[in-house]
């Protein structure tokens, strides 16, 4: 094809070829096409953590010893999981203000059903997921049929679902699960061995190469552009490598929690689903333009329905394991910073407010940055009032650079 057909081409088929054509250095140079022209991606916030860290480490070097990493993973997994259910509402380009009052009153009803009225722990369980799923399922409802805005219907969800908490735990305010249970368990003291988390490394590892010659496969099949074997490899390499070095570490104390354990792997699951899938592409047509996406045949009502149900529900998920993690409920379970927090998560990662940009890892990714800044503070003995400085300032710098590299895209047609 000429170089002027070759420039007539979409933004990410002329790097599809790129790298077919010319392998690792086609790769490197789609790479640093897509830099100059805003397509940032994640490299902001790997960058800033980076920096957090290093910064971190110089105050207090005990900031990244195994002992604090293990600490730093079971703090970031509730923040996480909420602010999956975050991503996936800012795809939309919507919001949700009430995640933090949902996540307190599933951890509410969790705990009221399986100390005080006896339930398994199983049920009570499934109660307090099932209440986070009827509330998204009632946001969407409000939103499709009536047309009030996200805005409203969160806020007001803030303070009515703040009020059903307190009106669930009742009197006594707080309520201690037991520290023997299976939940508290699962939450502070279940670990992988060391064998067994390598072992799930290599897993993964081999499970990502397999996929990718698959699809290589199959798109060679078709006639389509394919990425070489030598790409496919070096990408293995360098997972092997970002999840050898961390497991490494880890278990250098207490190994890898089965709490961020099932954070990842919903993490994996939400991006196979939004990357993957007919419901996770009409997820980004919808918030892409939603006109466009009615007039495509795309059912509008059910991917605001399923979108507002899945983060309350995220929601739910991740206030449960944040009170299994303290080992009791209380008044203050998912009030204080929890709503922002998992906001910010999401911003702070790479999701877009202007949506249809984002990706589930963005949730891993800015959790980390959060909870790194606010367990980093604490080490230095510094009060909450530079944690919300600092936070603030992290937050407006990603914003900024989501807008800046908004107007890039645009100019360079990768928006």
């Amino acid at each position: 094809m000429s170089a002027q057909g070759s420039a007539q081409l979409p933004a990410d088929l002329q790097d599809e070829r790129l790298i077919a054509s010319s392998g690792v250095s086609g790769a490197v140079s789609a790479f640093t096409s897509r830099l100059r022209s805003g397509d940032l991606g994640s490299v902001p916030v790997i960058v800033g953590l980076v920096i957090i860290w290093a910064v971190f480490q110089v105050a207090n070097s005990s900031f990244l010893s195994s002992r604090n990493l293990v600490n730093l993973t079971l703090q970031t997994t509730s923040v996480g999981v909420i602010a999956l259910g975050i991503v996936l509402v800012l795809l939309l380009g919507e919001i949700d203000l009430s995640v933090g009052s949902v996540s307190g009153v599933a951890a509410a009803v969790v705990g009221v059903t399986f100390v005080n009225h006896g339930w398994p722990i199983v049920l009570s369980l499934v109660a307090g997921v099932a209440l986070g799923l009827v509330i998204g399922l009632f946001y969407g409802l409000l939103y499709t049929r009536f047309g009030v805005p996200s805005f409203v219907i969160t806020l007001a969800g803030l303070l009515g679902f703040l009020g059903l908490q307190l009106l669930v735990l009742g009197k006594d305010g707080t309520i201690n699960l037991p520290y023997d249970s299976a939940l508290v368990g699962f939450a502070t003291r279940s670990f992988l061995s060391p064998a067994m988390a390598y072992a799930l490394v290599a897993l993964v590892v081999v499970a990502y190469t397999l996929s990718r010659l698959q699809g290589r496969g199959a798109r060679a099949a078709a006639g389509l552009s394919a990425a070489p074997t030598s790409v496919i490899a070096l990408k293995a390499a360098g997972l092997a490598v970002v999840l050898l070095i961390p497991v490494a570490v880890l278990n250098g104390d207490r190994g890898v929690s089965s709490m961020f354990l099932l954070f990842l792997a919903l993490v994996v699951v939400t991006d196979i689903a939004v990357r993957r899938t007919r419901w996770g592409r009409s997820v980004f047509a919808v918030g892409g333009n939603v006109e466009a996406a009615r007039r495509a045949g795309i059912n509008v009502r059910m991917i605001y329905l399923s979108v507002f149900a899945a983060c309350t529900t995220f929601a739910a998920v991740g206030g449960i394991l944040a009170a299994a993690r303290l080992v009791a409920v209380g008044q203050a379970s998912g009030g204080t910073d929890v709503n922002l927090n998992a906001i910010a998560s999401a911003v702070i990662g790479g999701t877009s407010l202007f949506g249809g940009r984002g990706s589930a890892y963005s949730a891993l990714l800015g959790a980390l940055v959060i909870t790194s800044i606010s367990n980093g503070l604490a080490l230095l003995s510094l009060d909450s009032n530079v944690r919300y400085i600092v936070t603030a300032g992290v937050l407006l710098i990603a914003v900024t650079i989501d807008s800046l590299s908004r107007r890039s895209r645009q100019a360079h047609g990768r928006a």
